[in-house]
Parts: structure tokens; C-alpha cells; sequence
């Protein structure tokens, strides 16, 4: 193998639809950038060895990690880690702790890739809380990004700028955005709305030199490109998110597929959700991933990898 190739470890025994739409994603995934990525993929050999000859891929394209358990998506994400050492996702981690894989990405249990995140690969600074990242369509051609989509409901002030933070970077390294604008999502954009966590955030993001504060933003802004990054609690987050997916959904039911902007809110052309804040690059998939999103999830994980982005977290945290 190449030494210089970026190697992406890819969980095969996670998702509804494993693991099928993972390997064929993942041959996908070889086909298109064999020269720049290669796959590792971990799950039960023998099962991944019977599917790869059965859609006609061949087995020595891949390094192949045996991983004969399975974490159900019902699991409970830390007793699975103790009980279940052997899965897919818990060898993911080993091997991304260990340096033998470059990046992780698995559309399982998301608790457990979370969780796996904090503990084996580390924070990027040791009282930071990660963010889930997710992208934001919007109607002038350069999407956004939103965090946290979902991983902490309770959020104190300086952990909203943590977020802010975390997105700058990502927004810089990946989105090539020289000057990101940062909109704190409100309910009013006078710095006096909201409840007592929003007053105390914005009031830390306009004191804050190394970010491009643009104040309050309003659900309404959130697809007009007002702001490059929206930062908001992992329970607004979540909620956005899982109401731009309905959008998707209504769309299609109404005659919109063909329509470039609804087209945006595809969960397939992103991948999956970076976890930002920990010290490797690792990201969640969507339980219900088809093999374009795990492609798109391989994508966007070695461009993690290249870019450098979790060096780059480590270094604008610090001094926050």
C-alpha cells in the first residue's frame, strides 16, 4: 500500500441497511479515489469477504480488520464499550487511538461514536464539550454550518462559544470561507432577546477577538445566508435540524426533487456529521445511510484528514 494515502477506517456492521450500504459505498468510494484514500474496513471478515466477491469488488483493494460484534443502535453507549470490545465500533476507536487508521466513520450507534469520540481519541481541550456539526442550505451559493446539531442539550455560555470557535475553524479549513460570520441563533436579534444563556453567550462572542461575531441571528435567517456558522444548544439544534429534514421530505412529497435548493437539504450529498472538538477526525452517519452517504461520509472524512482540521481545532481552542 501507498504510505502516502490517507486511510479511512469505515465501520461495515453499522446502520440499518449494514452491510450492504456500507461495502458498496465503499467500493464506490475506491473507485472514484483509490489514488488518494485507502479503506480499512472493520466488521465480521468472513461476512465482508462473501459480499465484496457477491458485488463483484475485490478483497485485496481493502485492508480488511475482523470485528465479529455488533453494537445494536439501542445500545447503551458506554456499558456496549465494556461489553462489547470486539464490535465494529469500539475496534474503530482502538485503531484510530492506536494510529494504524487516520479517521473513523461509521453510520451505527451514534451514542457510541460519540462517547468513543470523549474517550478514546481524547478532547482537543480537556473542559470543552465537542459539537455535532451540520450543514445549513442556503440560497446564495455557500452553505453554512450549524452546531451543535444535537450532543449537548444543557449548554452554559462559554460552551456556545466554544462552538463558535470550533466552527470558524471549520468553516476556514473546510468550507474555504476566508472571514466566517458567526450568528448566535436567538429569537430576537438585539443583543438583549432571549433567555438568560443567550444574553450571557452573545455578550462573550462580541468580546471575543479571533471570531467574526455578526450578533443575533432568527430562524428566519437560516437559510438566507445571513451568517456562515449558527451556533446555538444541542437541543435547538437538533430541533433545526430534524425540521430541515421534514423540509426535504415535504419537498419530494410535493413535486420539488428537481428544485436545486431543496436538493441541498439531501442528507446523501453531505455524508455524515463531524464531531468537532476531539483530537481525530470522526464522523456520524445518518442509521438510515445509503451507500452515496457513506461514500460522501469517506469524502469528507479524509478531508478531514489532509486538511489538518483537528490540529487546527487543538490550536484555536486553547485560548479561549
Amino acid at each position: 500500500m501507498n504510505n502516502n494515502l490517507i486511510r479511512v477506517g469505515v465501520d461495515i456492521m453499522g446502520g440499518d441497511f449494514s452491510p450492504d450500504a456500507p461495502l458498496k459505498g465503499c467500493l464506490m468510494a475506491h473507485q472514484l479515489w483509490n489514488n488518494t484514500i485507502h479503506l480499512v474496513l472493520i466488521g465480521d471478515e468472513q461476512l465482508i469477504l462473501s459480499k465484496i466477491q457477491e458485488f463483484e469488488g475485490n478483497p485485496s483493494d481493502f485492508t480488511i480488520v475482523h470485528a465479529p460484534d455488533k453494537m445494536a443502535m439501542s445500545s447503551s453507549p458506554v456499558k456496549s464499550f465494556a461489553e462489547k470490545p470486539h464490535s465494529s465500533i469500539a475496534t474503530g476507536f482502538e485503531l484510530l487511538k492506536s494510529g494504524n487508521i487516520d479517521g473513523f466513520t461509521s453510520a451505527g450507534n451514534s451514542g457510541a461514536m460519540l462517547v468513543g469520540s470523549y474517550l478514546k481519541v481524547g478532547l482537543s481541550r480537556d473542559d470543552l464539550r465537542p459539537g455535532l456539526l451540520t450543514i445549513l442550505p442556503n440560497q446564495n451559493g455557500q452553505d453554512g454550518i450549524l452546531l451543535d446539531a444535537g450532543v449537548n442539550a444543557d449548554c452554559k455560555p462559554e460552551n456556545l462559544l466554544d462552538f463558535a470557535i470550533l466552527g470558524t475553524t471549520y468553516a476556514q479549513t473546510i468550507l474555504k470561507i476566508n472571514k466566517p460570520r458567526v450568528g448566535l441563533v436567538n429569537i430576537g436579534e438585539e443583543p438583549e432577546k432571549g433567555n438568560q444563556l443567550s444574553i450571557a453567550a452573545h455578550k462573550l462572542m462580541a468580546e471575543y477577538p479571533n471570531i467574526h461575531f455578526i450578533g443575533n441571528i432568527e430562524g428566519r435567517d437560516l437559510f438566507d445566508g445571513k451568517a456562515d456558522v449558527a451556533v446555538c444548544s444541542g437541543f435547538v439544534g437538533n430541533v433545526i435540524l430534524k425540521l430541515s429534514e421534514k423540509f426535504y421530505e415535504l419537498a419530494l412529497q410535493r413535486g420539488g426533487a428537481n428544485d436545486p435548493f431543496y436538493a441541498k437539504f439531501n442528507y446523501e450529498m453531505h455524508g455524515g456529521s463531524p464531531v468537532l472538538g476531539v483530537n481525530k477526525p470522526v464522523v456520524v452517519g445518518h442509521g438510515i445511510s445509503s451507500p452515496l452517504a457513506i461514500q460522501n461520509m469517506i469524502r469528507l472524512t479524509a478531508e478531514m484528514v489532509k486538511s489538518g482540521l483537528s490540529e487546527k481545532i487543538k490550536e484555536s481552542v486553547q485560548h479561549a
